[in-house]
């Protein structure tokens, strides 16, 4: 089998693609920065950290990402935002372009994550059965004034054709794919309600000559790791710690919220609270203080649940800013770290890059949208990460047990 190169926009969405190879017993690891660690390893998932740029330098940073690591016996998974937050349509752009250095380039684009309730119908997004303009993350968040696909890949230049599911579940989905495959410098938009429509796609494309790259979320990537044979992996194991794990939610999406608020009333962890005038502000006591009161927690074996407090109306553009300043501030926290959470693809990526992290070799997923590893580089613990707008109310009470049973018992299995 051919391995895989996905290269994503933000840490969750790929660890959240990665694993959907590596849950079915292909090595798997994500990594980012300039020393991409495990470059050898069947399926390289790489954190281009590109979703809060600009169109231009997020097809800049594609380009450099893809010259340094691309290879032909690598597949190639181009990882977009399920809910287009993001450059999606400039990356494909890119994407593109550097593939159309050895031929012409064709591209299955199919966002759906029917798992989390997004799903592609006439070539636009739903969420939940509604267009993703009156969802919440398009109203905190978007990019494009429409979530009609060929649309924004035309922001880009991009060509495309719409493939409806009548196409997609009828007889000529393959043949339909080897004429755009055979045109070129193109890209095939299916629609997909079901995994079911998600495993027609990816079985449709798998002999389509020349060769097409993907253009999708995690759905996708379980679809086309679920028509290859899968293997036998190895179970990671670690030393069992004595020290707690870390919780942290920086995402700004209800669901993360919600779980947070379960997880604090279910009295297996301490809440640690974390104004953004705090991290942004002067008061370099507050955060010493909340370092020092973390760690001595951590280090008597217990949990510890750090939040990022909003109000009803945050600032978006505050999101990095405030990320970076609670990943200096928890920087010391590393040594007493049993396990690690975190929601939110920029917010694990600015701590994990504090702790010295600089790669997670992945072993399962909690549920969809969760994935569990290894953190990679200076510190060896359980990770889990989740995209901010996955999950439901209970899910941190979820990742949390896990958490606990992997880092007491020394073991993923």
């Amino acid at each position: 089998m051919a391995g895989w190169l996905i290269v994503a926009d933000d840490l969750t969405g790929a660890a959240d693609c990665a694993i959907a190879f590596g849950r079915r017993g292909r090595a798997a690891a994500v990594t980012w920065g300039e020393d991409a660690s495990d470059r050898r390893l069947p399926v390289l998932a790489y954190d281009a950290a590109s979703r809060g740029l600009s169109a231009e330098d997020a097809a800049r940073r594609h380009t450099h990402v893809l010259a340094r690591l691309a290879r032909p016996r690598r597949r190639l998974f181009k990882k977009i935002d399920s809910t287009l937050r993001g450059q999606p349509a400039a990356e494909t752009a890119a994407t593109m372009a550097h593939l159309a250095q050895s031929g012409p380039a064709f591209g299955v684009f199919a966002p759906a994550f029917p798992a989390t309730g997004r799903t592609t119908v006439s070539g636009r997004i739903l969420v939940q059965g509604r267009p993703l303009e009156q969802a919440e993350v398009w109203q905190r968040d978007h990019t494009y004034p429409t979530a009609d696909l060929a649309e924004v890949l035309g922001t880009a230049g991009v060509r495309s054709e719409k493939l409806a599911l009548s196409t997609v579940r009828g007889t000529e989905l393959k043949g339909t794919l080897a004429r755009l495959a055979a045109e070129g410098n193109i890209v095939g938009i299916c629609d997909a309600e079901t995994e079911h429509d998600l495993h027609l796609i990816a079985a449709a494309s798998s002999d389509v000559s020349p060769a097409p790259f993907f253009i999708g979320s995690a759905g996708l990537a379980h679809a086309l790791a679920g028509i290859e044979a899968e293997e036998t992996g190895e179970t990671l194991r670690i030393p069992a710690s004595a020290c707690g794990t870390l919780i942290v939610v920086g995402s700004l999406a209800g669901a993360s919220r919600s779980a947070a608020r379960e997880l604090q009333a279910s009295g297996t962890v301490r809440h640690f609270p974390v104004a953004p005038e705090m991290l942004l502000g002067q008061d370099d006591d507050a955060r010493a203080a909340l370092a020092t009161d973390v760690t001595a927690h951590l280090g008597q074996g217990r949990d510890a649940l750090v939040e990022i407090t909003m109000n009803d109306h945050p600032d978006m553009r505050l999101g990095a800013q405030l990320a970076n300043a609670l990943a200096d501030a928890l920087q010391t926290v590393a040594p007493a770290l049993g396990a690690f959470a975190a929601t939110g693809g920029e917010t694990a990526a600015a701590l994990l890059a504090r702790f010295g992290v600089n790669g997670i070799r992945l072993a399962d997923e909690i549920e969809p949208g969760v994935s569990l590893g290894l953190t990679l580089g200076q510190i060896a613990v359980p990770i889990a990460t989740k995209a901010g707008a996955f999950g439901d109310a209970h899910s941190l009470i979820r990742i949390s047990e896990r958490l606990r049973a992997i880092r007491t018992r020394g073991s993923f299995s």
